[in-house]
């Protein structure tokens, strides 16, 4: 019953209307199929301001006496995808040229010829009725429909019975993809189908930017089928879809219906995440004890994480932290503890359609998640690594839209043992740390790319100043005293290897400037200030005045 209320009016649809029972297809019968949205009169030759696609025209053929523009008259109907054109014999004319009836029959566009005259109006009223009429009942049934669906939802978290409601609605297959769970197909489809839609899913929805819509996709299946597809969306990623298995062009309906579906069955699913939560604050305790170094027993680490015991290879782990910074004022405490639910429940979302196995916990403005993955190949860790980056840039974008919301993330080395997770989240805060206070580290996110910085983390704070002293201490205190920027003139003349063509250039300085400076360094580093010990010495102490500098 709602599909046929779906089908839109087609030019075969008004020819069965009593008031079209004079009429017939004089050309363009192929044509029948064109859907009809709105019927009016157009009796003047530039008539393509005036047109928009589907639009039925009703004329006395006036136009068709002028043989230079009669043609031309038609290509606007046809290039404006017009549905088509009805004439009256009588009025103006008595029948219609046989070349403008060769032009309709070569682009299938359907000429409806009234063989006497007849009353425009009567014809518009009907068929305007029609349409309106129609528009307002399958209204109402989208309205039934949706209450239909919002009931189901307070009901369960149940997706399957909706998933029946729509396919009961739509009087056609359709199926749901997921990479959270497992695919759904109303009725039940061969494997091989089931694999050509999961693949029409991966290639076409699952990894296409929104960019902010939230719209159908229409993707090709075989020669004659196809799915429409609603991605379902949350937190700004698609989790999953619903879809209807078509063979013709969808009705907007269609679309209507499969929205409020989408959105219904992203209510369930958040619902169903933030329940999981709940049942799953036992993580926190496991977390507190691997931190606090309670748990000895690497079997019994790996089975509190639910990981099956492993007859052959290993699981590979990576303890990590995101830190979430607002910096926006005057945000109430529950807005910020709504937005650390939020990034919780999206960041288990995102590990679990990446089938990542985790543990995750919310300490004050932290997310500790601890990752394990099962060492199949040679690149099972770098792929960990590549994974856990594009879930952080995710959850970036996220906060972007909050107000004022910063994330900071860092991850520990990959490790063989659960049991020296504490390790791998004391690394993690170190690479926040530099990636915080070292602007060229501020993309950095594994511990293992931190390089020198490693080495600067270290050494205890006290021996570092004392360092930095040692050997930059001179520089400090004469800028303080002259301004002559010699310690920024130091880094730039290391950071382009003694090139004073490029150093000069990078500070903005003539040339003889930079002479002048260079002396200056010399005199009260010494002359040996370039020789590779001191050079080293030097180039060791900046990065660590860096760092000291943007932490205090």
């Amino acid at each position: 019953m709602f599909l046929k209320k779906t089908q839109s009016l087609t030019i075969k649809d008004v020819m069965s209307r009593p008031i079209f029972k004079r009429a017939h297809i004089a050309a363009g019968l192929q044509g029948g199929h064109r859907q009809v949205r709105w019927v009016h009169v157009l009796e003047i030759t530039n008539i393509t301001p005036y047109l928009s696609r589907g639009d039925l025209i009703l004329s006395t053929g006036l136009w068709l006496k002028i043989e230079q523009e009669r043609k031309q008259y038609l290509m606007q109907l046809i290039q404006s995808e017009a549905a088509g054109l009805c004439v009256e014999f009588g009025t103006s004319i008595e029948s219609i040229p046989q070349d403008v009836l060769e032009l309709a029959d070569e682009h299938q566009f359907p000429i409806i010829v009234f063989d006497r005259p007849v009353r425009f109006v009567e014809i518009t009223q009907d068929i305007h009725s029609y349409i309106i009429n129609r528009q307002h009942q399958l209204l109402k049934d989208l309205e039934t429909y949706s209450r239909k669906v919002q009931q189901l939802t307070l009901q369960s978290t149940d997706i399957s019975s909706i998933l029946r409601l729509l396919s009961e609605y739509a009087s056609q297959p359709v199926v749901y993809v997921s990479s959270l769970e497992h695919n759904r197909f109303y009725p039940s489809v061969s494997p091989e189908r089931a694999a050509a839609i999961a693949d029409v899913y991966a290639r076409e929805v699952e990894h296409r930017p929104l960019g902010g819509q939230e719209s159908n996709i229409l993707a090709e299946l075989s020669e004659d089928h196809y799915v429409l597809f609603q991605p379902v969306v949350i937190f700004g990623q698609v989790f999953s879809a619903v879809g209807i298995v078509t063979s013709e062009q969808p009705a907007e309906a269609l679309s209507l219906l499969l929205d409020y579906t989408a959105k219904a069955v992203a209510t369930l699913l958040l619902r169903t995440e933030f329940l999981e939560e709940k049942m799953l604050r036992n993580q926190n305790s496991i977390l507190q004890d691997l931190l606090n170094n309670r748990i000895h027993s690497e079997e019994q680490a790996q089975t509190s994480m639910g990981l099956r015991l492993l007859v052959k290879g290993q699981y590979l782990f990576l303890g990590g932290v995101l830190e979430i910074e607002h910096r926006a004022k005057n945000i109430e405490q529950e807005r910020k503890e709504a937005n650390h639910q939020d990034m919780m429940v999206l960041l288990r979302s995102l590990l679990k359609k990446n089938n990542v196995p985790h543990l995750v916990m919310m300490k004050m403005n932290q997310i500790h998640v601890l990752c394990a993955k099962e060492s199949l190949t040679k690149d099972t860790a770098v792929n960990l690594m590549m994974t856990l980056r594009s879930i952080t840039e995710d959850i970036s974008e996220f906060a972007v839209q909050l107000e004022g919301v910063i994330i900071h993330a860092g991850f520990g080395k990959v490790r063989q043992k659960m049991t020296e997770s504490q390790v791998s989240f004391a690394e993690a805060y170190q690479v926040i740390e530099v990636s915080r206070s070292v602007d060229s580290m501020k993309d950095v996110l594994f511990y293992d790319k931190l390089g020198v910085y490693q080495l600067l983390k270290a050494t205890p704070y006290t021996f570092l100043q004392s360092f930095v002293d040692d050997h930059l201490g001179v520089l400090v205190r004469y800028d303080e005293k002259h301004d002559l920027h010699l310690l920024d003139t130091l880094k730039a003349y290391m950071d382009y290897f003694g090139s004073k063509l490029e150093t000069a250039k990078a500070l903005y300085i003539h040339r003889q400037t930079l002479y002048n400076r260079l002396d200056k360094l010399e005199e009260l580093l010494g002359e040996d200030w370039l020789a590779p010990h001191r050079r080293t010495s030097i180039e060791m102490a900046l990065l660590a005045h860096d760092m000291l500098q943007h932490s205090q």
